[in-house]
């Protein structure tokens, strides 16, 4: 608990750093807090889950989800079983999130079938930017299908990436337009919040459609109403789920009390009962 109130993280990476391109291990050391990495991560490379599992306690965070992602233009292999060590080793408060890459899964649904439904994934992660694909790809069709029949979230990286081999062209979120058209049951998460020059488009469609959400990691959040300046910021945040993307902040109790203090009467849902509600296995 932060403040009496339940912190949900709704976006953090803890992959094997060995499997990962240099620049993001750069990415963590100049965003993260001054050594978060070998305090975290043994001299293999591989996260030590007792200490994690203390970080996050510190930090007040219940439920911290574990993202995975498959793209090795851009940052490398994280893959969805480095994960479940940390789950095991703390499932109150450890979910995983999937990650398929339409280059890489055929069939689709089948691989998203395995990873969500026999692993017990709480949300379904997509990164276009960095796999180098389009959401509204039929290719993809078939796993928001699972998704919607399973009442399991779709997560979508909505912004900007300075990593290499990034395909920032895709980010815009008006390509999920016929995504939330077409499966009316499926919660559409938008990861940074149209982070770059999408923040109107993210702020629109959320607003506009129950199942459409604006998830927060990446911004810092003094800078949400200069943002989000064309619109309420109250009535945006009835959409806002907090997320960090943990290593790269410098606190997430600093953070989510800054969130909080923009719309208190609305800041336990934002830290944490937003994402309950949408992410499976969180309520």
């Amino acid at each position: 608990m932060l403040d009496g109130m339940r912190l949900v993280d709704a976006h953090v990476h803890v992959p094997l750093l060995g499997t990962l391109k240099r620049a993001w291990v750069t990415w963590a050391e100049d965003f993260g807090v001054d050594g978060i990495l070998p305090e975290v991560w043994d001299s293999d490379g591989r996260p030590r889950p007792d200490r994690l599992a203390e970080l996050f306690a510190a930090q007040g965070v219940d439920t911290a989800l574990l993202f995975c992602e498959y793209s090795p233009k851009a940052t490398g292999m994280q893959e969805f079983e480095d994960l479940l060590p940390l789950v095991d080793h703390d499932p109150a408060r450890f979910r995983p999130v999937a990650n398929v890459n339409p280059h890489l899964d055929f069939p689709i649904a089948a691989e998203v079938r395995r990873r969500q439904l026999g692993l017990a994934a709480a949300a379904l992660k997509l990164h276009p930017v960095h796999g180098g694909f389009r959401c509204d790809d039929a290719a993809l069709y078939p796993a928001y299908h699972v998704l919607e029949e399973s009442g399991v979230p779709l997560v979508v990286h909505c912004g900007t990436s300075s990593f290499p081999g990034s395909s920032n062209e895709y980010a815009d979120p008006a390509f999920l337009i016929p995504v939330i058209r077409d499966f009316p049951g499926l919660d559409v998460v938008l990861a940074h919040g149209g982070r770059g020059w999408w923040y109107d488009a993210a702020a629109f469609l959320a607003p506009a459609h129950d199942t459409v959400w604006i998830e927060l990691s990446g911004l810092p959040p003094k800078r949400l109403p200069e943002y989000y300046r064309n619109f309420d910021l109250a009535r945006l945040a009835k959409r806002w789920i907090f997320g960090t993307d943990w290593p790269g902040v410098p606190g997430t109790a600093a953070n989510a009390r800054a969130v909080a203090a923009l719309v208190p009467d609305l800041a336990a849902d934002v830290l944490g009962g937003n994402a309950a509600r949408v992410h499976a296995g969180l309520r």
